[in-house]
């Protein structure tokens, strides 16, 4: 279920991201259209910051309530 949410959280912050590279690439000729893309391409890029440090708070809680434990090589060794 841990790596169910956590992987989840990964795909919006790609798709996110996705998504920005889009708008970014989307080929429009009018002024009008490009401060209209610029707007959509930063929204996402917004989102993708917020997803993220949403990300590691949730990491941060869950590490601190005991749901994940660190693992790994032991300190020292």
């Amino acid at each position: 279920m841990k790596a169910l949410l956590i992987s989840l959280a990964f795909v919006a912050i790609l798709g996110s991201l996705g998504t920005a590279l889009f708008f970014m690439m989307r080929g429009n000729a009018s002024p009008q259209d490009e401060s209209q893309k610029s707007a959509r391409m930063a929204r996402a890029l917004a989102f993708r910051v917020g997803f993220s440090i949403l990300l590691f708070v949730c990491i941060l809680v869950a590490w601190k309530l005991g749901y994940l434990r660190p693992t790994g090589i032991p300190a020292g060794a």
